[in-house]
């Protein structure tokens, strides 16, 4: 038998060294530890999430690491009011079904709208319809970009994807200073890292996304230098213009690896010509999130804009 004061420098020794491990985790993993933590309780605003535990959480997000809360499990983000995503066997099986029932596309259906707006609107608000989902909000002095989508794909490849059939509503050269660009999600139709490079080179201007997106500009080009934040944050911008993310009804994937990697969100703009809410893609469900929004932001009296499936005529619910 050891003598009594061996044992106790023994186990001295050992407590060092499990202190010096801990100190010597790097920050992935202490961030790891969140995958195993239990969901947040929800505040009492809001009703019980239908699902808690979507994802496994057996690996970090590739594209943001942080803590765990009601919408992000330590590698997935989801909807705390929605249902689990359907599997890539259902997506395709929706996608073949819906390309045989749907009319065929024109190969050119050009638009008899253009326009070219001002250098600057510093008192009330203009708003120019790009396309699909692209808008330019001018107002208090500042040119903010939704969405700027310009490439002539919506596909992380160059000749196969979904293709533009009529020219984007302003052309890029004649874009005034851009100051802010919002972009909502990852998908390649909101996303679209080439046009970001573009604006990034000519006009260098602040990239505001939800969080992951970031990761997902910055890999393509250093240069898109964006922010990322969760819902409900709000951003200052400057003129008195604030950009707030709540929440939206959506998912979002680059790759057939990657989804939910990268949060979804919808903006509010409080400016002092009014508030707009860009919807950018989210449905209803069983909460009324528009209404909820509201409710939290106030209304967005005369000025609303929001994105909605697109007709033939490349039409898209703006309300002024």
């Amino acid at each position: 038998m050891a003598p009594e004061g061996a044992s106790r420098c023994r186990a001295v020794a050992s407590g060092l060294q499990d202190r010096s491990a801990a100190l010597s985790r790097s920050p992935y993993e202490k961030r790891a530890e969140n995958r195993c933590r239990p969901l947040p309780r929800q505040p009492p605003c809001f009703a019980k999430p239908h699902h808690r535990n979507m994802y496994s959480g057996s690996r970090m997000s590739r594209y943001y690491n942080g803590p765990v809360s009601d919408h992000f499990n330590g590698e997935r983000f989801f909807d705390p009011f929605g249902v689990p995503p359907r599997s890539q066997r259902d997506l395709m099986r929706w996608h073949l079904e819906r390309r045989s029932a749907r009319a065929k596309w024109p190969r050119w259906a050009p638009s008899p709208y253009a326009d070219r707006p001002p250098q600057r609107v510093e008192a009330g608000m203009r708003i120019s319809y790009i396309g699909h989902a692209s808008f330019l909000v001018q107002t208090a002095g500042l040119n903010i970009l939704l969405d700027p989508v310009w490439s002539d794909r919506a596909s992380p490849f160059r000749f196969v994807g979904p293709k533009r059939v009529n020219a984007p509503g302003i052309v890029f050269a004649d874009l005034p200073p851009i100051d802010v660009v919002l972009v909502s999600h990852a998908h390649y139709d909101h996303l679209d890292v080439a046009t970001l490079s573009r604006l990034a080179d000519a006009h260098r201007p602040r990239f505001i996304t939800a969080l992951g997106n970031d990761t997902i500009m910055r890999k393509h080009d250093r240069a898109i230098a964006a922010e990322a934040y969760d819902w409900r944050d709000r951003v200052e911008v400057g003129g008195g213009v604030a950009v707030i993310l709540v929440p939206a009804r959506h998912w979002s994937a680059r790759t057939l690896s990657d989804r939910n990697m990268s949060l979804w969100a919808s903006f509010v703009l409080e400016t002092p010509a009014g508030k707009v809410y860009f919807v950018a893609d989210s449905g209803y469900g069983g909460v009324d999130i528009f209404a909820a929004c509201a409710s939290a932001m106030g209304r967005c009296g005369s000025r609303c804009c929001r994105s909605a499936p697109m007709s033939r005529a490349g039409s898209c619910r703006l309300s002024i």
